[in-house]
């Protein structure tokens, strides 16, 4: 029973997270509509070299018998690792709020992509809530991307994807190498995806969407494939035998979309004045059609200003929906916007509201000292100012929204820190 006493503070603590905050005078304060989006934001993509060479590289790889289809299911039960099925890390995260979630093993909450050894670090996140509404046939999936570095060669060398299924008294997952096909249909063979952060991440329909800021990943989850063997370093198809950079599992590229020059590099966008920067993904439900929702990085030192962009869907191809009706072409955007919210590194949407993960203003975490202890869920509507819903674990990533539990999910990736976790928002 709550008392007198503690429904005050109740009260007291859901109101002290709604507070609005202020930027600094310099700073816009609203979430900002952006007049021109369809004008200036487009997925740009050659069907040809982009797409259909894609698709029979991998009738190739598929023909030669190397590899193996299997399911989502599949890698998700492998139990090639096993999580803790709780909050195992201090999150920040206000308990008005219902929170849960889960850890990775010990291996993966520690790996770094920044040490020495190399390693990875986990970017984004989506879930079988995605894939079709609700679940993945009754179960409840979830999915993070990664990407692989040291701190002698640097970052963005590999990316992956995990796919775990919780059951809420145990958590069991497989790791998935990120491959790009290479041949044709009567030779083909893969090699490993590079130059990627493997920044966001969402599954729709068959559909895999990564971003990777200049450009738009897209795997079929129907291609996902079993490698001959986990004992090689290499990547492809030799002898007969395939392998995955000791990975059990692979999913090669379907298609490539850029939002700039064909020819640039993807990871090189940056500034207010370029092309649009995909950095984490999400997807809205609530509109139709359906919409990818982009969210733009910025440092701290660039400040404010991280745009936000919707991109509509076509639910027959479970690709973005082409300006021309084509299955595959270039698409517009239908809405942007930019942020106050400081660092912004993931944002989603219930239809109604935008949430952001990022910068704790400092009214939050007043303690110098402290302040990269937590991130924090910023919320707005278009055209209002942020308000802080609540801190979160630190170096907090992308956001999920499931409609069908009203739950907003996300990751984050401090190295020793890391978990999974879902609230329920107001």
């Amino acid at each position: 029973m709550i008392t007198g006493r503690g429904r005050l503070l109740v009260v007291l603590i859901a109101f002290a997270a709604s507070l609005t905050w202020v930027q600094p005078a310099s700073a816009a304060t609203a979430l900002t509509v952006l007049p021109n989006a369809s004008r200036d934001f487009k997925l740009k993509i050659d069907p040809t070299a982009d797409w259909r060479a894609y698709g029979a590289a991998i009738r190739g790889a598929e023909a030669s018998g190397a590899v193996t289809r299997v399911t989502p299911l599949q890698v998700a039960q492998s139990a090639q690792h096993v999580g803790r099925a709780a909050l195992c890390h201090d999150t920040g995260l206000n308990g008005t709020y219902k929170y849960d979630g889960f850890c990775w093993d010990s291996g993966d909450d520690n790996t770094s992509a920044y040490s020495a050894e190399g390693g990875w670090h986990p970017q984004g996140f989506t879930a079988s809530h995605d894939f079709d509404g609700t679940s993945y046939h009754g179960h409840h999936l979830y999915l993070a991307s990664w990407f692989f570095g040291n701190a002698s060669a640097g970052q963005n060398k590999f990316g992956r994807v995990t796919i775990a299924e919780s059951t809420g008294g145990r958590v069991s997952y497989g790791h998935v190498m990120l491959v790009q096909p290479t041949g044709n249909d009567t030779s083909g063979n893969f090699v490993p995806v590079t130059n990627v952060h493997a920044d966001g991440m969402v599954w729709y329909g068959n559909k895999l969407f990564v971003a990777n800021g200049g450009e738009l990943l897209v795997f079929d989850m129907q291609y996902l494939w079993k490698m001959s063997t986990t004992s090689r370093e290499e990547t492809g198809i030799r002898a007969g035998v395939s392998s995955a950079r000791w990975h059990q599992w692979a999913l090669p590229l379907v298609a490539r979309y850029h939002t700039g020059e064909r020819s640039a590099d993807p990871r090189a966008c940056a500034g207010a004045s370029g092309p649009i920067c995909l950095g984490s993904l999400s997807l809205d439900r609530s509109t139709t059609p359906h919409a990818l929702v982009s969210g733009e990085y910025r440092s701290s030192a660039a400040g404010a200003g991280g745009r936000i962009v919707r991109w509509p869907l076509s639910n027959t191809h479970d690709m973005p929906r082409a300006d021309n009706g084509d299955a595959v072409n270039t698409t517009s955007a239908t809405a942007g916007y930019s942020t106050p919210v400081f660092q912004m590194q993931g944002v989603a949407t219930d239809g109604t509201w935008y949430y952001m993960s990022g910068e704790c203003p400092e009214s939050w975490v007043p303690d110098p000292t402290a302040r990269g202890a937590y991130s924090c869920i910023h919320r707005a509507r278009p055209g209002n100012a942020p308000s802080v819903l609540t801190k979160s674990p630190s170096l907090t990533q992308n956001l999920s929204y499931s409609r069908a539990s009203g739950r907003l999910w996300g990751l984050n990736e401090w190295t020793g820190h890391r978990v999974v976790f879902s609230i329920d928002p107001p």
